[in-house]
Formats: structure tokens, sequence, C-alpha cells
């Protein structure tokens, strides 16, 4: 009896240490759906647009490596895209460039329609900017899990005054908040 009981203790614990081994192990994924309704522009500019964008993000399973794809639609002169971080309904300071990569420079202005694929890469500790420089992977991901994270589009017609339309939002034409 005392072996039967000792096995099933034992069959227990292996179970629950190989359970916890393949949650630690779990990759995560985030998303947002990114609309011109979601920007949050300054007084005076309304965000008429139907342009429209997709953000996937996949943590690799030892938390090195943030994959990301951002896929947009109807837009017009994409420039820049980032991570931003803040609430929904309030703007934030970039910690994450994506467009046209993650080094901190800005693509060319007035560079025409995007339908598809803007850009895919990865991200990791060393791409964090602004008020995440010199943090981790996972203070990034913290940010993400409780919803103080979006991803915008920024584009510029490269002419004369900004703000005149779509295709011409340097503040940023669509935004999602990451879940």
């Amino acid at each position: 009896m005392k072996k039967t009981r000792l096995l099933i203790f034992t069959f227990v614990a292996l179970v629950s240490i190989a359970t916890t081994a393949a949650a630690a192990a779990e990759v995560l994924n985030f998303r947002t759906h990114l609309s011109g309704g979601q920007e949050v522009p300054p007084p005076g500019v309304v965000v008429n647009t139907q342009a429209q964008g997709q953000a996937k993000f996949q943590l690799s399973a030892d938390g090195s490596t943030l994959h990301y794809k951002l896929i947009a639609a109807n837009i017009e002169n994409a420039f820049m895209a980032h991570i931003h971080m803040g609430p929904a309904g309030a703007n934030g300071p970039i910690v994450v460039w994506l467009y046209p990569s993650t080094a901190t420079t800005p693509g060319p202005v007035g560079a025409g329609r995007t339908d598809g694929v803007l850009v895919e890469g990865d991200i990791t500790a060393a791409n964090l900017v602004g008020p995440l420089t010199g943090a981790s992977l996972s203070d990034l991901i913290a940010q993400i899990e409780a919803g103080n994270t979006y991803v915008n589009i920024h584009t510029n017609d490269g002419l004369g005054d900004p703000n005149t339309g779509p295709g011409d939002f340097p503040g940023g034409e669509v935004r999602g908040q990451i879940h």
C-alpha cells in the first residue's frame, strides 16, 4: 500500500513538473487591428481614412526575440511605423521602430500605395528605445500584457502642409492597441 501511494505521488509530481515546463516554454502571440478611428490626432485634425492594418507578434520560446509582421491595406505614403507605450485613447512615446526596420530612421515620404505586408522582422532588447532603452524584452512584454502598447503607421505625402488627408498624417494614420 505504501509503495502504491509513493508511486502515485511520484507520478503526480512528474506530471506537475512536465506541465509546468511545457507552460514555461509556451510561445506567446499578440495582435492588433489598426484603423484610423483609433488614432488620437492633435486638436483640429480629423483622421478620415479607409486605410487599415494588422500587426501580429510571436514571442520566441526562450523570450529573447519577438517576431512581427505588419500588414497594411488601402494606405498611401507609409514612411514610419512603431510600437508606442500608452493606453487606448492617449498618445505615448515610441518604444520600438517597426518600419522601415527596427533602425531608428524613417523611410522615404511620398512612397505611394501599400496593400499587403509592409514589413516583417524580429525585435530584441537591443531594439528598445525611449523609456525602454536598456530594458529587457520582458519589460516590453509586460507592457503589452498590461494593454499599454499600440502600433501605428505614420504617413507623409512630402508635399506642403501635413494632415491634408489620407496618405498625409505624419502623426499617425492608423493605430491599434496590442493584445
